[in-house]
C-alpha cells in the first residue's frame, strides 16, 4: 500500500485511507487526535477487541449499532449486564455476534470501574503509557510497541480481555497517545498541535 493516497481536496493522507471512501472522515477528525474521555476510551477498546479477526470497515459500519447495542460504553451500565442480555446481543444482527467478545466486554466494564477506583479514570491510567516520541519508530511500521505491551500486561494482570499488545497499539494510534499519521499525510501537523495544546490527565 502507498504511503499516500489523494484525499477528497486532493491533499495527501495517509494510505490506508484509500481502501473506502469512509475512511477519510474517520481518519481527518478523529483518528490520532488525542482522547481523555473515560467513555471514548472504553468505547475504543471494546471496538478493537470486536475487531480482532475483521477489519475496521466492518467495526466502523456498525459503530453506532454497537453504541446502542451497549448502552453508549457507559461502563457502569455495562457492568450491569446480565446473561439475558448476553442472549440478547447473541441476537442483535447490527452489531458482531461473538459470544466472547461480548462477555469480555461486560468483563472489562468492571475492570473498567475497578481501574477508576484504584487511579482516578481510564484516561490518567491509559495517559500514563504514552511513549516518548522522540523514543518512536517511523509511522506505521509497527503493529506492536514496547509500551502497547506494557500496558496490555497491566491490564491483562487486572483481569481485562482482549487487550492484546496489538490491540492496544491501535488504541494508542487512534486516541492521540502517539501520532502515527505518515509524514506527508497533511493531518499528521494536526494530529501534533492538537497533542501539543492537550492537557495530559493525571493521577
Amino acid at each position: 500500500m502507498s504511503r499516500t493516497v489523494a484525499g477528497p481536496d486532493g491533499r495527501p493522507r495517509c494510505g490506508w485511507c484509500g481502501t473506502i471512501p469512509e475512511f477519510f472522515p474517520y481518519h481527518d477528525r478523529e483518528w490520532g487526535f488525542p482522547v481523555a474521555d473515560d467513555r471514548r476510551l472504553f468505547e475504543k477498546i471494546c471496538l478493537e477487541s470486536f475487531q480482532a479477526g475483521l477489519s475496521w470497515r466492518t467495526i466502523l459500519a456498525k459503530r453506532e449499532n454497537f453504541r446502542a447495542a451497549f448502552a453508549g460504553f457507559d461502563h457502569d451500565r455495562v457492568a450491569a449486564f446480565d446473561a439475558s442480555d448476553v442472549e440478547r446481543l447473541l441476537a442483535d444482527p447490527g452489531i458482531v455476534r461473538h459470544r466472547g467478545k461480548i462477555e469480555a466486554v461486560i468483563n472489562n466494564a468492571a475492570r473498567a470501574r475497578d481501574l477508576i477506583r484504584d487511579e482516578g479514570s481510564i484516561a490518567a491510567h491509559f495517559w500514563s503509557f504514552e511513549p516518548d516520541p522522540e523514543e518512536l519508530p517511523p509511522p506505521q511500521t509497527e503493529t506492536t510497541s514496547a509500551a502497547s505491551i506494557a500496558l496490555s500486561k497491566d491490564l491483562k494482570r487486572r483481569g481485562w480481555k482482549f487487550v492484546g499488545p496489538t490491540t492496544m497499539h491501535a488504541l494508542m494510534q487512534a486516541m492521540g497517545l502517539i501520532n502515527d499519521h505518515v509524514e506527508d499525510c497533511v493531518t499528521r501537523a494536526e494530529v501534533e498541535a492538537a497533542r501539543r495544546g492537550f492537557r495530559r490527565p493525571i493521577r
